[in-house]
């Protein structure tokens, strides 16, 4: 019963997305009243699919094996939470919480749209209403989570156990926040378009709407990170996986959006260019989509084998991004734009932060996309990796985060005197050299890009301190906003990234041996000893747990339990790392292959630093939200 109301909701969902779309070309010529139609259906598409959601999720916890999508991704001894995150866990699932948070930003939309005028209004809830349109004909005709099985299974195939974790409650929702989150900015974009004008205080409307997409994209590619991390085993933070860069693309770009939207506001300037990389920052998140669900890779992320999913979304693909730039290149040109400016201003510097950004969005997307049109055409396999991205990634984004540290001091009040703001640049400079090499005295082992990491680190704080430290001597400290603050946290956090990237990657230290239990093993400063194996029995798997005794300096300092699952459904084998966290360090260690009676293979790690990474992560998040904060009061600005 309950399975037949989330798929009658769905129905209804669809129809009154259609009317979204409909009401404003119909009723404009018969009534003027038809912004309050509009607002009422943009309104109603939220709960409606909520309700079917919460459908799906109670038709996973009841165990309905009748539903094709729950008895492949789920089994009556999973865990009750698992059975919750499962509801997203596969492809049709993941479309319904993609149609959910579109409906949730369709909703915010229409109630914080009031301020604006009518026609603009309608315009701009309409495209969203178009955008819900298109992924729920894409939910009902291909990907239905309500299809009924011909013949009921006695019992559910099993989540996949890699899925089974709480790394699947938090990844996908927050990282389809900040993914469907520039559907509002790509919405608003187009609307300006077809408006032929971008005034600056739809500048100041926007920005926040991109801010808070960039702070979800940025904590679901963290979290991701942080999954991919302790339950996969190997020990690392980033792959260069086809859908980790389908993730990072868009984040790039609407990093560069808010910077461009920030001059925008201010100057009135670079207004084609904001349109043009609001339509970017979506088109990305909708290639990311194509990619999971078109069967042309093959991922940990893949959602789906089915090629006329894939031609669906790839039609859809050609509609909303080749339509909204054919409109941009029709009328941009309509759209007065000022670009006049100094070579050593702000604008200059965001402008060239701008270019970085999209240049290291485009070699990403080449390094993705190259390997995947090859094989479709038939011809040569080629693998891009690692090597491909450091060689030409990297060169890109080191004079990017370089120019980061300077940008909050372009923001002073003395920005307009060039002949003080090149002083500060050199001395600066020279300062910060002077502390990278005072560094070298606290490192064990060091390298060029050891030593770059810690210049940047240096380089971005001292000019964000030294830049508060102004504010609060020339200035009243109150008077410091939310917004510059923000701005600080978000740099401050991308140079402790840095910091911890650049070390763990040149310094950590990975051993795989064979070690026998009641042996020890050395790694860097701890002594590993393999105490003993034991076997139990989890919800719905056979475990085999080992524990290891670590000493630093003689001193017992903790005990780890990397295990292997055997799932029961599937007879699938899983990896749990036993992990002891630091922030100066993790110790990491996994358990391979049984060799013989009491000889087992394992491999170590020391990562020193690592956790910088998640936390420049979170402070970057935290920065975001701060300017969300200060921008609430212009989500609604006056007419």
């Amino acid at each position: 019963m309950i399975s037949y109301i989330g798929s009658f909701l769905i129905l209804i969902a669809l129809l009154n997305a259609s009317l979204l779309v409909l009401a404003r070309p119909i009723f404009s010529k018969i009534s003027t009243d038809y912004d309050s139609l509009i607002l009422s259906t943009s309104k109603l598409q939220f709960p409606l699919v909520l309700i079917a959601f919460i459908c799906l999720i109670a038709s996973f916890v009841n165990d309905d094996f009748s539903l094709r999508y729950i008895s492949s991704n789920s089994n009556s001894a999973l865990p009750f939470f698992y059975k919750i995150s499962a509801t997203w866990a596969g492809h049709e699932g993941s479309m319904l919480l993609w149609c959910l948070i579109l409906s949730f930003w369709t909703f915010m939309a229409s109630i914080y749209s009031k301020s604006l005028n009518i026609e603009f209004r309608t315009k701009f809830l309409s495209i969203m209403g178009f955008l819900n349109l298109g992924f729920l004909l894409f939910l009902v005709f291909t990907s239905n989570p309500f299809e009924k099985n011909i013949s009921i299974p006695i019992d559910g195939k099993d989540l996949n156990p890699l899925l089974q974790d709480f790394g699947l409650i938090v990844h996908p929702p927050m990282l389809y926040m900040g993914y469907v989150g520039l559907s509002v900015v790509f919405s608003f974009a187009v609307t300006c378009l077809l408006q032929n004008d971008f005034k600056r205080e739809w500048a100041r409307w926007v920005r926040p709407w991109a801010l808070i997409s960039w702070s979800f994209l940025t904590l679901g590619i963290a979290l991701g990170s942080w999954w991919a991390y302790y339950e996969l085993g190997w020990g690392g933070w980033w792959f260069w996986d086809p859908v980790e860069n389908a993730s990072f693309m868009p984040w790039l770009v609407t990093t560069a959006l808010i910077h461009s939207l920030i001059t925008c506001e201010q100057k009135a300037m670079f207004k084609n260019w904001t349109i043009l990389l609001s339509i970017i920052a979506f088109s990305l998140s909708l290639l990311g989509t194509f990619l999971v669900r078109s069967g042309i890779l093959i991922s940990v992320h893949s959602f789906a084998n089915d090629p006329a999913r894939g031609a669906f979304i790839l039609l859809f693909l050609t509609i909303i991004v080749g339509g909204s730039l054919l409109i941009y290149f029709k009328n941009a040109p309509k759209i007065q734009d000022n670009i006049s400016f100094d070579f050593f201003s702000r604008e200059s510097f965001f402008l060239i932060n701008n270019i970085l950004l999209v240049t290291a969005t485009f070699t990403i997307l080449l390094g993705t996309i190259y390997p995947l049109l090859l094989d479709l055409l038939g011809l040569e396999k080629i693998s891009v990796g690692v090597p491909y991205y450091n060689a030409v990634f990297l060169p890109i984004m080191t004079p990017l985060v370089l120019l980061a540290g300077y940008i909050p001091i372009m923001f002073s009040s003395k920005s307009k005197n060039k002949k003080y703001m090149i002083s500060h640049l050199l001395l600066s400079f020279l300062i910060v050299i002077l502390f990278t090499l005072f560094s070298i005295y606290f490192l064990d082992n060091y390298n060029i890009s050891i030593l770059l990491g810690i210049f940047i680190f240096i380089w971005i704080s001292f000019n964000i301190i030294y830049d508060l430290i102004m504010k609060i001597y020339f200035s009243n400290i109150k008077k410091i906003s939310f917004s510059n603050i923000g701005m600080m946290f978000a740099h401050l956090g991308l140079a402790v990234f840095i910091l911890g990237a650049t070390i763990v990657e040149n310094n950590k230290v990975e051993k795989e041996v064979v070690i026998k239990i009641g042996d020890t093993i050395q790694v860097k400063d701890y002594t590993f000893e393999f105490k003993n194996i034991s076997e139990y029995e989890g919800p719905n798997y056979q475990g085999i747990m080992a524990k290891f005794l670590v000493y630093e300096n003689n001193n017992l300092l903790t005990e780890l339990y990397p295990e292997k699952r055997i799932y029961a459904s599937n007879n699938m084998p899983m990896t749990e790392a036993g992990i002891d966290p630091g922030l100066s360090r993790d110790l990491y260690i996994t358990l391979g292959t049984l060799i013989n009676d009491d000889v087992w293979s394992v491999r170590i790690y020391h990562k020193p630093l690592i956790r910088l990474i998640w936390l420049g992560a979170l402070m970057m998040v935290f920065g975001g939200i701060l300017s969300v904060l200060y921008k609430r009061k212009n989500l609604a600005f006056s007419r």
